[in-house]
């Protein structure tokens, strides 16, 4: 299937400031575009580029004060298969695990392994290792946390997630890779777009989306504790510890948003040329 996805955000600003955006496609899915209108500011503001310890595309630019716009729009090849499935994937002991997994074993910002390792081990130390650890975390996360985006709260780690029993993706996120490094599996936070293929249509605005992925039996695999089942389409933007790794955008002085329209859906071969307005694509060599 074809998914045509993008965004428009805009910021206003009260003096010229520095910003970091996290918001290209991330590389693992670069050989699935097919068409790309690649970021750029309104008015228009130089950008460079670099590549983050993660391995994730990260922008630099000045935001100019006034007003700045950051868009981009694309159409990338998916296989239209949910998430794969393994139910066999076996959980590698500590000492036969990648040098570069131990890193997703640790406590992070917002992933607080050290207040919630008695809570992990009481709940899940039954639990048969590997998949059906992974899984029964999710079911706790997804049936204990209610989702809403007026719970959205910057500050919330996975232990205040699990304390109030609210939160929005993200939480749900972090509390599940806490309590699977609490069980001494890998788990990486992963943000970028999900839309509603497959699914009924949720009648709210549309968003970034994060879910995670843990290490098992030699390979990286996607959970999503919010929706607790495999799903369509799911386009990476950026992977790190947990949300402070990969923020959509980071500034250094004031600032309010204004505007933030995302969109991510099916389309045809003929949405090339739909999507070529306002802009011409440039096609993906």
């Amino acid at each position: 299937m074809l998914i045509r996805l993008g965004f428009e955000i805009a910021y206003r600003f009260v003096q010229p400031t520095p910003m970091v955006v996290m918001l290209d496609i991330h590389g693992s899915r670069h050989h699935d575009i097919l068409a790309l209108q690649p970021l750029r500011g309104q008015p228009d503001v130089p950008l460079r580029q670099y590549r983050d310890g993660f391995g994730n595309t990260c922008t630099r630019l000045l935001a100019p004060a006034g007003l700045l716009t950051l868009s981009a729009d694309a159409i990338v090849r998916d296989s239209g298969l949910p998430d794969r499935q393994q139910a066999d994937a076996m959980q590698l002991p500590v000492e036969a695990l990648p040098d570069d997994t131990l890193l997703f074993l640790r406590g992070s910002r917002y992933c607080e392994t050290d207040a919630l390792m008695q809570y992990a081990w009481d709940q899940f130390g039954h639990v048969a290792p590997g998949w059906a650890r992974v899984q029964a975390i999710c079911d706790h996360v997804h049936a204990r946390l209610r989702f809403g985006y007026p719970f959205a709260d910057a500050s919330r780690g996975a232990v205040r997630a699990l304390e109030e029993g609210r939160g929005v993706c993200r939480d749900f996120a972090h509390a599940a890779i806490a309590l699977c490094r609490c069980m001494n599996i890998p788990a990486r936070y992963c943000t970028g777009y999900l839309g509603d293929i497959g699914v009924p249509p949720v009648d709210a605005p549309m968003d970034f989306s994060a879910w995670f992925e843990v290490w098992l039996d030699g390979d990286w695999h996607t959970f999503d504790a919010r929706h607790n089942v495999p799903r369509i389409g799911r386009v990476l933007i950026a992977r790190g510890r947990d949300a402070a790794d990969v923020a959509i955008s980071s500034t250094f002085g004031p600032n309010a948003l204004e505007r933030f329209h995302i969109w991510t859906e099916e389309t045809t071969s003929a949405g090339l040329d739909a999507c070529a307005e306002p802009l011409p694509l440039a096609l993906a060599g």
